[in-house]
């Protein structure tokens, strides 16, 4: 079975629940009245227009400096969400659509990248550990 590239920008909830939960001991519980997903931390939570957000978006854990860079230099698909932004958190929008003036389409490996990545922030060392094996 293949996996779509591009999430339905409609509804990209399932296509990111598949990303986080194949990762090592994740659950998914809702926070804050949102889909989020937890190693013992959340480190993924997906945002429906709330919040002030204006697109169908997921927040989450990024490295040191990681947030600035990618707002910085591609701010129509990456912003600093709400309440987390100032620890760093990274807002990713997921129904781009790729249409000109417009956010671009979320490609699949890129979003597993930035999950994946999330996922290191938080995660214990013995599950980052199972990642790499």
């Amino acid at each position: 079975m293949s996996r779509p590239r591009h999430p339905d920008p409609a509804d990209p909830l399932p296509w990111l629940r598949e990303i986080c939960l194949a990762l090592p001991e994740v659950t998914e519980k809702v926070s804050h009245g949102s889909p989020s997903w937890f190693v013992r931390k959340m480190f993924v939570s997906y945002t429906e227009y709330h919040h002030g957000a204006e697109h169908l978006a997921f927040w989450c854990a990024a490295p040191p400096g990681v947030q600035e860079e990618l707002v910085d230099t591609e701010p129509d698909r990456f912003f600093r969400p709400p309440y987390v932004g100032h620890r760093g958190w990274l807002g990713v929008v997921l129904d781009g659509t790729g249409s000109p003036g417009g956010p671009a389409r979320a490609d699949r490996d890129e979003i597993t990248a930035i999950v994946t990545e999330a996922y290191r922030c938080v995660a214990p060392k013995g599950l980052v550990a199972q990642l790499d094996r």
